[in-house]
């Protein structure tokens, strides 16, 4: 990025300013606490009567509920989750903002269900390695038909497999992988603040990229080597999110490998191993920009079984009509994932049921709360406010993807997003995450609310996890739209020093997409409400502010904001 902390603090306090409305009072303050904010008192007792420990609990007992099976896309549960977010908006007095006049905007996905070989071989000049299915690899179809076909093809170690042209960093050196298997580190290089982002996790560094680079490069498929600090969760994560039905937009043409491949860390180093090549080595090489590809004199082949649908879910919308007749046709958009992995393998004690409960029943039930409290404002705000309840979002962001590739407001007509994914269910934090601080000219309205809650709000506290791109708000970002996606704070109150990036660790461990996400009597919401006010007030201010947000200059979302302003007649 190109822009200093000062530089970016300069930034933020005008853009505040320059935030200021006629219901809203946004002063700069001369004092080292920085800028301050003062609400309409009306919008405090919205937010003080609309979003409660009832109005959130109660989403989330019936979104995770076994009755439900996981919400699962394209099944009876997701079918029933977004009638009852259609109805808690209409009974707010939304209007459907689907097209035609609905509630839904529906959309074709397709449903891959792939059979696997119990081993995978390879053959290698130091014999033959056999990774055994779920244990040491998994593997999904990269394409829509009813065979995924690999055939005798070569093993070639592609380092990072990235192509950044803007950080001088080429993995492949023009050598031709066409029809191979690429093998692949996670991740990004983080290992130096002047590469890339250092620790920061870009769009490089996620498994989506990977696949898509192998595609790009006509690769037959692709392995990508999962350590947990690379992938920011553990090897049963990929068992339960790869397995089952997986679900895609359907092929418009674009490249596509056969087959998407993970690996424990173990079993890619005895492929290696084989190969006569050490993986410390290799790895280390790779973290050069000076790395070529390396030909394992591995060869392989793999078929996988595709049972294949095509079926429909859709993303709820609904809006609130904004009172100025000049600003009204731009929406403030919030958004949360109505989805998760409906049923799937058993845990140890039998459960099935993926019920999401935290991912994501808390992150709807905070829009909802949010959207309550709009609607009890005496008067609307200036700015219309959209409530997008996306689909398909386990599944690698379908229905925000599909969502901004067919808007049903212009893009430039965004003002921002606020995206809800997850919530705080252990109690109040002395500070609150904000997920891609530093972007654009958001942070200072963030800023200026968390301090008025008495909290800190702080950068990505878990920068390496790359969260900024891993939820709905990367896809109106690629859009132009500024967005702020809030993230649980660590520093409980009450809690010793620690304890809240202690119990992330131990929650991504044990509960993170397993059936054991579910709410329970443990659950505290007073964190949860004071976050979901955070995200109503910050849209409440961009919905009343007279300039819409901007990107920090030079950001990598500013071009396709201009683009879209551009569209619109806009500067």
């Amino acid at each position: 990025m190109s822009f200093t902390r000062n530089s970016c603090r300069s930034m933020t306090a005008k853009a505040l300013a320059a935030l200021a409305a006629t219901a809203v009072t946004a002063l700069a303050g001369a004092d080292s606490s920085g800028p301050q904010v003062t609400l309409d008192p009306a919008v405090e007792t919205a937010a003080r009567q609309q979003i409660t420990a009832y109005t959130l609990e109660a989403p989330i007992r019936f979104l995770a509920s076994d009755a439900l099976e996981g919400r699962g896309p394209a099944t009876r549960g997701d079918t029933l989750a977004r009638l009852y977010l259609a109805a808690e908006l209409q009974s707010l007095g939304y209007q459907p903002a689907g097209p035609n006049g609905s509630w839904e905007q529906a959309f074709d996905v397709v449903g891959i269900t792939s059979q696997a070989p119990p081993v995978w071989s390879f053959t290698a000049k130091g014999g033959q390695v056999d990774l055994r299915w779920s244990e040491d690899y998994i593997a999904s179809s990269g394409v829509q038909t009813d065979t995924a076909t690999v055939r005798d093809a070569e093993l070639v170690f592609v380092g990072y497999g990235i192509e950044a042209p803007e950080y001088r960093w080429d993995d492949f050196k023009g050598t031709d992988v066409k029809g191979k298997v690429l093998l692949m580190l996670n991740n990004d290089p983080d290992w130096d603040p002047k590469l890339f982002a250092g620790n920061t996790r870009l769009y490089y560094g996620r498994w989506s990229y990977k696949y898509e680079s192998a595609a790009r490069h006509g690769a037959a498929g692709a392995i990508i080597i999962h350590t947990t600090p690379s992938a920011g969760y553990p090897w049963q994560v990929v068992q339960t999110s790869w397995t089952g039905e997986q679900f895609e937009l359907p092929d418009t043409g674009e490249p596509r490998i056969q087959v998407k491949g993970w690996a424990t860390e173990e079993a890619a180093r005895r492929l290696v191993k084989a190969a006569g090549k050490d993986l410390d080595a290799l790895v280390k090489a790779a973290r050069s920009r000076n790395f070529k590809p390396v030909s394992l004199g591995v060869r392989t082949s793999i078929q996988l079984e595709n049972k294949i649908s095509r079926v429909q879910t859709a993303n709820v919308a609904g809006i609130l009509p904004g009172s100025d007749p000049q600003l009204k046709d731009q929406v403030v958009l919030y958004t949360a994932h109505h989805d998760h992995l409906g049923i799937g393998e058993p845990d140890e004690s039998g459960d099935r049921i993926y019920n999401g409960a935290e991912d994501n029943a808390a992150g709807c039930a905070q829009v909802l709360a949010i959207a309550r409290a709009f609607a009890a404002l005496p008067q609307r705000p200036r700015r219309s406010v959209l409530i997008l309840f996306v689909a398909a979002e386990e599944q690698g962001l379908l229905g925000s993807r599909y969502y901004a590739q067919n808007p049903t407001v212009a893009p430039g007509n965004i003002a921002a997003n606020i995206n809800y994914d997850g919530g705080n269910a252990r109690g109040r934090t002395r500070d609150v995450t904000a997920i891609g601080y530093g972007k654009s000219s958001l942070d200072a309205i963030a800023e200026a609310i968390a301090r008025k809650q008495g909290r800190k709000l702080l950068p990505d506290q878990f920068p390496d996890r790359g969260y900024y791109y891993r939820s709905d708000q990367f896809a109106f970002a690629q859009i132009g739209v500024p967005a702020l996606y809030f993230d649980n704070g660590t520093d409980y109150i009450g809690k010793p020093p620690g304890w809240g990036a202690k119990y992330k660790a131990e929650w991504e461990e044990k509960h993170y997409h397993q059936p054991s996400d579910e709410i329970d009597d443990t659950w505290v919401f007073d964190g949860m409400i004071e976050d979901a006010q955070l995200g109503f007030y910050a849209g409440y201010l961009v919905a009343q502010a007279d300039e819409l947000p901007t990107w920090v200059p030079g950001d990598e979302f500013e071009a396709a904001r201009k683009k879209a302003l551009e569209q619109l007649g806009k500067r």
